[in-house]
């Protein structure tokens, strides 16, 4: 979801103009940053909490060419939802891009007997599968 489709769904919520709202949302974003900048950590009641920590150096590898090296100390923004919002999510959730897995009905022998089976993801089929 885009900014822009956040705006549109309050504005039908409330009744305001999407250039309103905008303004609203957009005001919200900039007093959340200010006060990570200012005071390190906002804590939203029943959302979570947004809090700047610093990561430790350490020493990676460059996946391109395999070379070891150094990443500096830096500020990193976390954030912990509340739980009320993570047991919504954990309920009514969805994961982009998840699908629910149907399986193909198997046609077992001659018989035209239909059997679902689990699915073979990353094995071979065994010889008699590989006979069908």
């Amino acid at each position: 979801m885009t900014k822009k489709e956040i705006v549109k769904q309050i504005s039908e919520r409330i009744g305001l103009t999407q250039l309103k709202t905008k303004e609203i949302v957009q005001q919200t974003f900039d007093a959340i940053v200010d006060t990570l900048i200012e005071v390190g950590r906002i804590e939203l009641r029943n959302f979570g909490v947004f809090e700047v920590k610093m990561r430790k150096p350490r020493k990676a590898r460059n996946p391109r060419t395999g070379e070891r090296v150094n990443v500096e100390a830096k500020k990193v923004v976390t954030f912990k939802p509340g739980k009320e919002m993570e047991d919504l999510v954990r309920k009514r959730g969805r994961v982009p891009g998840a699908k629910e897995r149907v399986e193909a009905p198997a046609v077992n022998g001659t018989d035209g007997h239909v059997e679902a089976r689990p699915a073979a993801r990353g094995r071979k089929p065994a010889p008699a599968e590989a006979a069908r």
